[in-house]
This record gives C-alpha cells, structure tokens and sequence, in this order.
C-alpha cells in the first residue's frame, strides 16, 4: 500500500481498491478482536418537524434547522404549536451504536452502560443479542430532530448520573470489569459529555489498575461527544485525563468538526479559521497541546487525522439522501478503529471510517465488513 502519511486524500480509486483488497483478508482476523465498550445509552426517537399538514397521512417538513429557529423566534412573547412526526424508534447513545457497529463488522463486543435497570430496555434486544451487554442504569431519552443541514438532540439524560465508578463495581463487578478493561484489544469510552461522573471513573481507573506499560499496547478510544455544555474547566480536565491512559495505551481522540473548535477554544487556539485548512491547522495545534497517539476530526463530507505531528485527510462518500444521520459519527468512528485494529495505516483507517459512516446514513443500517468493501468498490460520488 502506498505511503500514507501527510498526503491529504482525495479518494483516487485506487487507495480505495487496495483497501478493500486488504480487508477481505482480514474478515477471519477482525472475528479474533475484543472490544470493551461503555458508558451510555439512550433510547433514540427519529424525528421530522411539520412545516405544513395537507391532511392526517401527508404533511410537509420544515427542511433546515434555521427553519425551526425561525419559528421558534418568531414566536418569542406569544406561543406556537410544533408538531413532531416520529419515524423510528431506535438504540441510541454514542456507546450502543459504536458497540453495536463494532459487532456487525465482526468484532466481538462487551457493551456495559445505561440501556435499562433493572430490566433491560427492549430497544437493546437485537443488540443484545450481537454482543454481551450488561446494564447498570436506566437509559436516557433523546428527540433526535433530523433536518437537512443537520440535526437538533434533545436530549433527556439525568439517568446517567447512576454511571459512577461505585455503580459499575456494585451493578457489574469490579473483577468482571478489570478483566474486561486489562485484556480486551479495544476499549472506548464515549459520551463523556453526558456522564457527569465519567472523568472521576477514569481518574479511578488510573490510578487504581491501568495495565503494565511494559506489555502489548492497545488502543483505548474517547469520544466527549459535544462538550459546549460542560465548562472549560471540565473540559480541561478530561483532556489532561485522556493523555494520562496514554502511558497505558495508543489513545485515539475522536472529534467531530464542532466539538473540534470548542476543544481549540478551551486550548486557547486560533478557531477564527472555519475552513478546510483552518480545521486542519487546528487539528495539528490540538494534537501537539493534547498529544495522544491519534486525534480524529470528521466534519460531515470529510475527516482527518493527525498522528505523530503528521495530517492524513479523506474526503467521504457522496450520499444525496440520507436514510439516517445520527449515528454518522459512531459508525465512522467504528470504522477507524477497525482499520487501526487490523493494522493499517492512518489514512486508510479514516478511509474505514468515512466508508462506515457513508454505508449507515445510505442504508440506515450498520455496514460488514463485506459491507465496507462493497462501498469502497462502488463509491458514491456526486453525479
């Protein structure tokens, strides 16, 4: 495979083609991963807004968030009516659907986090039954209002405050938890926004069993998952916590482009900058202040990644009309760490993410492997 690592890609068919030559190998190998997956978990509604109704089956939607935000205002000193259409009702959290997309690529999955307690919710069972899970606390809620420049989450989540360091050890086991932590290939905490206790955990788990720095290394992946909620100061110091495990583990970063300039805001970096090469300037500023093995920004038409002070970028698949895009973000970060999993290099593996993410919001449903390589065979691109 061609050299990867500060060339910015844009997609020739080749690096495609070799790329999905090399993963049909490795579908038997991917089947020998472990992944060790927390700490949330929603149940998820997908939702359209109603512009205009024509009668009780046919309505038109408002189609952009600016839109809503129009009416919103222009209701401000009276009051207005907006009407929700739910169109599926589905697992949600950054945690189930990353877990959930790890299994289907193969990987085998123990999933620990919110999805009901005592008694699991049933929006999980088919996860269930594509990996071991165990619930620790109730779920939380999301209306997921989906647009089409984007999506508005409103999200109902004090169930989390239940995910404590003491819960996980009380409701799951601390053994069961520190055999699954120390030997599993992957472990990912995600939605640390959401899960006011999530720093104090890895804050425990640092200093009270993170592995010998002398054995294999294993990836550990975090994602924060929209921080503008939280404060600087806590920002700050999940990030200091994240580059800790980094003695331990390769830490992968994952960002979107948003949560991208909030981080560079907390840093104090330049985020005036809201262009391709501003966004990859910043991405190389925050690896240098935060400096984990990976840090992965993806944007919604591209991603890149900065490892060892060097930029890969790929651009992703041209979907016209999504089925689905929440979710996008855990798919794709499913994807890198596949690709990082399986041993390619950092382009390629943002190449598996964007491939992922491309193959969910096309088929509202999570890609196989044999998924990844027909989309990579058979690229979407724009007409």
């Amino acid at each position: 495979m061609k050299s990867e690592s500060s060339h910015i890609h844009r997609e020739p068919e080749e690096f495609r083609e070799q790329c999905a030559a090399k993963l049909l190998t490795l579908i038997e190998p991917a089947s020998r991963l472990h992944a060790f997956v927390g700490l949330d978990g929603f149940v998820d509604e997908i939702i359209h807004v109603v512009d205009k109704r024509d009668d009780a089956e046919n309505y038109h939607r408002l189609p952009t968030i600016s839109a809503l935000g129009d009416r919103i205002v222009n209701a401000a000193g009276k009051s207005t009516n907006i009407e929700m259409v739910v169109q599926r009702t589905k697992l949600g959290g950054n945690g189930p659907i990353m877990a959930n997309a790890l299994a289907r690529l193969g990987i085998k999955v123990v999933y620990v986090g919110a999805l009901g307690y005592p008694i699991m919710h049933p929006v999980f069972n088919e996860f269930a039954r594509r990996a071991e899970v165990h619930s620790i606390a109730e779920p939380g809620r999301t209306d997921a209002l989906e647009f089409q420049d984007g999506k508005v989450m409103l999200t109902k989540s004090v169930q989390l405050n239940e995910i404590t360091w003491q819960n996980l050890q009380a409701r799951f086991g601390r053994d069961k938890f520190i055999e699954k932590f120390s030997t599993a290939d992957l472990v990912a905490f995600v939605n640390w926004t959401m899960i006011p206790y999530m720093s104090d955990l890895w804050a425990s788990l640092l200093a009270e069993f993170c592995p010998n720095p002398r054995g294999a290394r294993r990836k550990i992946f975090f994602d924060l998952a929209d921080p503008e909620k939280r404060t600087g100061k806590d920002i700050a110091r999940a990030l200091e916590l994240i580059t800790h495990f980094e003695k331990f583990f390769d830490v992968i970063l994952g960002l979107n482009e948003k949560e991208a300039y909030e981080v560079g805001k907390v840093l104090g970096l330049n985020t005036s900058v809201r262009t391709r090469e501003g966004l990859q300037t910043l991405a190389l500023d925050i690896q240098r202040q935060v400096p984990v093995n990976t840090l992965v920004v993806h944007p919604v038409t591209y991603a890149l990644a900065v490892s060892g002070g060097e930029l890969s970028g790929v651009d992703g698949p041209y979907v016209e009309k999504p089925l689905i895009t929440t979710g996008a973000g855990d798919h794709f970060n499913s994807g890198f760490c596949l690709g990082k999993l399986l041993g390619f290099g950092t382009a390629a593996s943002v190449l598996m993410g964007v491939t992922a993410s491309g193959y969910y919001v096309r088929n509202a449903q999570s890609p196989t492997i044999e998924g990844l390589v027909e989309m990579l065979r058979d690229w979407p691109m724009r007409s």
